[in-house]
């Protein structure tokens, strides 16, 4: 059939524009020289922005790591939205010098609205007006001491928008919070840096990043609440033609999930929400992409593309043209052998990639070679599990719910 044949080839294309541009993106990184920004006056005035819910055990050591950055203090404000916390967050924040906001909202939940809560009291209250730029930061992270100094230097050479590099914590601790941590180590080494080289837009993270007073009075606070609210973002900048930048010498610290369980819920709100975002964004990035020749909507249509979704149609309507007789069953099994042939290929791929991020950043991560060994080995078990949960999203209703933090020692 030739509607078979159509989605046969169009999964065949999207596949290998993905990994041909991913081999670019590496290839890119490993041979020119890493964007770097030169120096500027420490003279401007940040705010930082925590969103925290149930946070008492971790809070502290982020808020310790930004009172301790070289960055002059006097210029950096620390405000902490408590969203329906239960425990001593706030006063924690409280007692640590912050400006604290409480919030109790049990129905519209997630780091989007509180980010909302937060912008839109120092709006109303006249604060927001104090700051040239905002950054955002999770209650599990810990920052580089230069973290703030190196960030003002890319936002002072003309960058409204910025991400930093995400390194971890716990990489080590076993080979779930491994996987996850090389993934980021990934983005930022390869993916953000080669962006950069090329004059693209990179993409922000859910923590670690940095927005301009203007990008914030354009958006009137913070509007986006899906559950990838951090995508969101990116996608409607890049739409408003912002160049995203990526300070690769800004390091922050996350804290990754160490149980498979807590993983496959994180990554199933993730795979969801990049559901909702290509549902609510991909035809204004195709568009885009077409009229004004923007290489950065192509990246993300490429990234937003929800391969799994085409994937189970393909084979939904194979087997349903088979039942009818339109097809041959054996038909439909020799694509199902090409495809398996490919996993195999792809499961080499993961090992190589997580052995050349660990080549490429092995003064950045704190493993032994034996564990970093057994790492490249689990690497793909790791991104394997994102089909099944790719699958999943399709179908379930997937909400916002926190990942409980003990603070890894960094």
């Amino acid at each position: 059939m030739l509607l078979l044949n159509v989605l046969d080839v169009l999964l065949v294309i999207l596949g290998a524009a993905g990994i041909l541009y991913q081999a670019a993106c590496i290839i890119m990184s490993l041979l020119a020289k890493p964007a770097r920004f030169p120096d500027a006056p420490e003279d401007r005035h940040f705010a930082v922005l925590i969103s925290a819910r149930n946070e008492e055990n971790v809070i502290g050591n982020l808020i310790a790591s930004i009172r301790e950055q070289t960055y002059p203090g006097e210029l950096i404000d620390i405000w902490l939205v408590a969203d329906n916390c239960t425990d001593q967050t706030a006063q924690v924040g409280r007692d640590l010098g912050c400006h604290v906001v409480e919030r109790h909202n049990t129905e519209q939940i997630g780091k989007g609205y509180a980010l909302s809560y937060l912008l839109n009291h120092m709006i109303e209250s006249g604060a927001a007006e104090r700051y040239d730029a905002y950054f955002v930061f999770d209650a599990d992270n810990k920052l580089d001491r230069r973290y703030v100094a190196e960030m003002n230097k890319a936002y002072q050479s003309g960058f409204r928008i910025l991400t930093s590099y995400r390194n971890s914590v716990n990489l080590a601790d076993n080979w779930v919070s491994s996987g996850s941590a090389l993934w980021f180590i990934r983005e930022s080494r390869f993916l953000n840096s080669s962006r950069m080289i090329f004059g693209s837009s990179c993409h922000v993270g859910g923590t670690g990043f940095m927005f301009s007073r203007e990008v914030m009075q354009r958006n009137k606070g913070w509007k986006f609440h899906l559950l990838t609210e951090d995508l969101e973002f990116t996608m409607d900048s890049i739409l408003h033609g912002d160049r995203i930048g990526y300070c690769g010498t800004a390091i922050l610290y996350d804290e990754q999930p160490v149980t498979f369980a807590q993983s496959w819920r994180q990554r199933l709100r993730w795979s969801k929400g990049f559901l909702q975002v290509f549902r609510y964004y991909g035809e204004a990035l195709i568009k885009r992409a077409v009229r004004e020749r923007d290489f950065s909507c192509i990246d993300f249509t490429l990234l937003l593309c929800p391969f799994t979704v085409l994937g189970v149609v393909r084979v939904a309507m194979g087997c349903l043209f088979a039942a009818f007789g339109f097809v041959t069953w054996s038909s439909q099994l020799q694509s199902l052998t090409g495809w398996s042939s490919g996993i195999i290929t792809s499961i080499l791929g993961m090992m190589a990639l997580a052995a050349l991020t660990i080549l490429a950043e092995r003064d950045q991560i704190g493993a032994t070679n034996k564990e970093l060994f057994a790492y490249v080995l689990s690497f793909p078990i790791y991104m394997l599990s994102y089909v099944p949960i790719s699958f999943q999203a399709i179908f379930a209703k997937a909400q916002w719910k926190p990942i409980q933090h003990k603070g890894a020692a960094s």
